[in-house]
C-alpha cells in the first residue's frame, strides 16, 4: 500500500520550508536513509532522508513550492506492502480490521502491528495515540527535530521517542508505555500541536489506556490515521498518494547547509535540468545571489518546460516570480528573512529602546592584539578584536548585573542570569544568525577566541546546533567588520541590551595638553530596554566596558 511521508520538524519554530530539489523521481526505488529531498528553512539548507526502503509513488510538491511541516511530503510504497495488500496476515484481532488498515497504512506498518499483536498475550494489545503533552508555559506547538524511533520499533516505557524544538528549548519526549510504534504522524521538520496525537503505539497489555484513543484494533487506528492524513492532503490540495512519496515516516536529519550548492529553488533546478543548463554558470538576480526561474530562462530560451516529467508535477507549468510594471519583482518572504522579520518586529513593538553612543580609543588594544596575534596563530587560532570585546563585556556585566537580566512578557518578573552567554551576529550564507558563547565569565581570552572561531565556521557551513542559538543574555553586532560606522541596533528579544561596533578610524583629537594628535577610534552604540535599564546605568556600564578596552592591561586583575 502507499504510505505518506510526513515532513518532520526540522528546527525550532520552523513551520514550513522551501523545496529546493528532489533527489529522487516518481517510480524510483530508494533505500532506507537515502536523501530524497533538499529543503531550505529560515535557518539552514537540509537534506531529508527516507525512513524506509521502497518505491516513490508520488511527489506532492514541485521545486520552489513551500512545504508545510507535519504535512505529507511524498508518497511511497514500502517494501513488503504487496503481501499486506493481497493477503492480510492473521492476528489476534478481528479479521475485518486488516482491510481497513490496508487502505491508509503501509504494509510494513500493518504487518508490524499485527506481528506485535501476536506476540502480546491474548487480545489485550491495542493501538493508542500518544498525545503531545505540555512542554512549556505558553507553548502550543513545536517542531519535530528528530525521531529516535521508526515504525515497527519496539520501545520501552520512558524511552526517548522524539526530539522537538520549541521557541525556548530543545526537548526529548519519552514514551508513556512500552509497546511497538505503529505510526508516526509527523515527519522531521513538521510542526506538531500540543495536546494533539504525536504517534500511535501498539500498547502491550494495556487495553484500558488504549481504548480511550483507539478502536477495537490496530486496523481501526490505522483507518483513523489514514483519514487524518487524507484530510491533511485535501487541505494542501495534494492527493494522499502524492504526499506519501518521500517521507512516509518522517525520518529527518537536523538542518545542514549543503556547501558548494547554488541557491535555487527546486522548480528552478528542474527547469535547468530540462534545459540542460549548468546552474553554477548562471548569475542569480535574487537575494544573496539566489537564482530565479527567469535567470535560467534568460540563459535557455522559452519558459515552456519540455521533456519527461512526472504526472503530478507536469499539470501546471512553472511560473517565474510575478513581475509587475516598472520591473518590480515580487518574491515571498521566507527562511531566515522571515524569522528575522518576526523577531525584530516583536522586539520593536514590545521593548522601548533607548540608545547610548560613545567613542572607544583603540590604540592600546591594537598594540596588545599585535603582540598576541602570533602566539594565538601558533595554536591555529585567529585572534580578532572580538574576543577582547566579549571578555571586557563579561567583566562589566559582573559589576552591572541588571544589564544581564531579562524581563518577562508581562513585565511582572525580572530574571538575573549568573552566566554571561554573549551572542554575536554572523552573516552566513543563509542569512543572519546570532549564536552565543556560553559562560564567558569562566573562559580565558584564548578559549573565547577558540570557541568563536569554531562557531563562525559552523555557522558558515549551516551546521550550528540549536543550543548555540539559544540562551543568549546580551549581544554584539560588529557592523564595522563590513565597513559600517554607526547604527542603532535592535535588541535581540528577550535580552536587555545590545551593542553595535563601528569600524576603526584614524581621526584627529585633542590630548590632555591641548595638542592635536591622531587616534584610532571606534564608534560604539548601545540599545537598552528602557523598562529595566535607565540612562545613567547604561552610561556607567559603557564607561566601565570602554575603560577595560582602552586600557586592556586593567583587565588582568580580573582574569581567572
Amino acid at each position: 500500500m502507499t504510505t505518506e511521508f510526513i515532513l518532520p520538524d526540522i528546527g525550532e519554530g520552523i513551520v514550513e520550508c522551501e523545496l529546493l530539489e528532489w533527489l529522487v523521481a516518481e517510480g524510483d526505488t530508494i533505500e532506507e536513509d537515502q536523501p530524497v529531498a533538499e529543503v531550505m528553512t529560515d535557518k539552514a539548507t537540509v537534506q531529508i532522508p527516507a525512513m524506509h526502503a521502497g518505491v516513490v509513488k508520488k511527489l506532492h510538491y514541485k521545486v520552489g513550492d513551500i512545504a508545510k511541516v507535519h504535512e505529507p511530503l511524498f508518497a511511497m510504497e514500502i517494501e513488503g506492502d504487496a503481501s499486506a495488500d493481497s493477503a492480510p496476515a492473521p492476528s489476534s484481532e478481528d479479521s475485518s480490521q486488516a482491510p481497513a488498515a490496508e487502505e491508509e497504512v503501509p504494509g510494513r506498518e500493518n504487518n508490524a502491528a499485527q506481528d506485535k499483536a501476536k506476540e502480546s498475550s491474548g487480545a489485550s494489545s491495542q493501538i493508542e495515540d500518544f498525545i503531545l503533552p505540555d512542554i512549556g508555559e505558553g507553548i502550543v506547538e513545536c517542531e519535530i527535530v528528530k525521531w529516535h524511533v521508526a515504525k515497527g520499533d519496539t520501545i520501552a516505557e520512558d524511552q526517548p521517542v522524539v526530539e522537538v524544538m520549541t521557541d525556548k528549548a530543545m526537548v526529548e519526549i519519552p514514551a508513556k508505555h512500552a509497546g511497538e510504534v505503529h505510526e508516526l504522524y509527523y515527519k522531521q521538520g513538521d510542526i506538531a500541536k500540543v495536546h494533539a496525537p504525536l504517534f500511535a503505539l501498539v500498547v502491550e497489555g494495556d487495553s484500558d489506556s488504549a481504548s480511550g484513543n483507539s478502536s477495537d484494533s490496530d486496523s481501526g487506528a490505522a483507518k483513523n490515521t489514514g483519514a487524518d492524513k487524507s484530510a491533511a492532503a485535501r487541505e494542501t490540495g495534494k492527493a494522499p498518494s502524492e504526499q506519501n512519496q518521500k517521507w512516509p515516516d518522517g525520518d529527518f536529519e537536523p538542518p545542514v547547509e549543503i556547501p558548494g550548492r547554488v541557491l535555487a529553488s527546486p522548480a528552478v533546478r528542474r527547469v535547468a535540468r530540462e534545459k540542460d543548463i549548468d546552474l553554477t554558470k548562471v548569475e542569480g538576480s535574487g537575494k544573496k545571489g539566489r537564482i530565479l526561474k527567469q535567470d535560467v530562462l534568460d540563459n535557455g530560451g522559452s519558459a515552456k518546460v519540455t521533456g519527461k516529467q512526472d504526472s503530478g508535477s507536469s499539470e501546471k507549468p512553472e511560473q517565474a516570480p510575478a513581475k509587475q510594471s516598472g520591473g518590480v519583482t515580487t518574491e515571498p518572504v521566507k527562511g531566515i528573512r522571515a524569522a528575522m522579520a518576526k523577531q525584530m518586529t516583536a522586539s520593536v513593538q514590545t521593548i522601548p529602546h533607548f540608545t547610548v553612543s560613545d567613542e572607544l580609543q583603540m590604540d592600546a588594544l591594537m598594540a596588545l592584539r599585535s603582540d598576541l596575534k602570533p602566539v594565538f596563530a601558533e595554536k591555529n587560532v585567529k585572534l580578532s578584536f572580538m574576543p577582547f570585546f566579549v571578555k571586557a563585556l563579561s567583566l562589566a556585566l559582573t559589576e552591572f548585573p541588571i544589564i544581564n537580566s531579562q524581563l518577562n512578557d508581562d513585565a511582572t518578573e525580572l530574571s538575573y542570569f549568573d552566566d554571561h552567554n554573549i551572542g554575536f551576529a554572523v552573516d552566513s550564507k543563509i542569512g543572519l544568525l546570532v549564536p552565543n558563547i556560553k559562560r564567558v565569565q569562566d573562559l580565558s581570552l584564548f578559549e573565547i577566541a577558540q570557541q568563536m572561531q569554531d562557531i563562525i565556521d559552523k555557522a558558515r557551513e549551516g551546521k550550528l546546533g540549536g543550543d548555540m542559538l539559544k540562551g543568549g543574555t546580551i549581544s554584539i553586532s560588529n557592523i564595522g567588520a563590513i565597513g559600517g560606522m554607526t547604527a542603532t541596533p535592535v535588541i535581540n528579544k528577550p535580552e536587555a541590551a545590545i551593542v553595535a561596533l563601528g569600524k576603526t578610524q584614524k581621526l584627529p583629537r585633542f590630548d590632555e595638553n591641548g595638542n592635536v594628535n591622531a587616534q584610532h577610534l571606534m564608534q560604539v552604540n548601545w540599545s537598552g530596554d528602557h523598562r529595566i535599564i535607565d540612562g545613567a546605568t547604561m552610561v556607567k556600564f559603557n564607561n566601565l566596558w570602554c575603560s577595560y578596552l582602552s586600557n586592556p592591561t586593567s583587565m588582568l586583575m580580573h582574569l581567572r
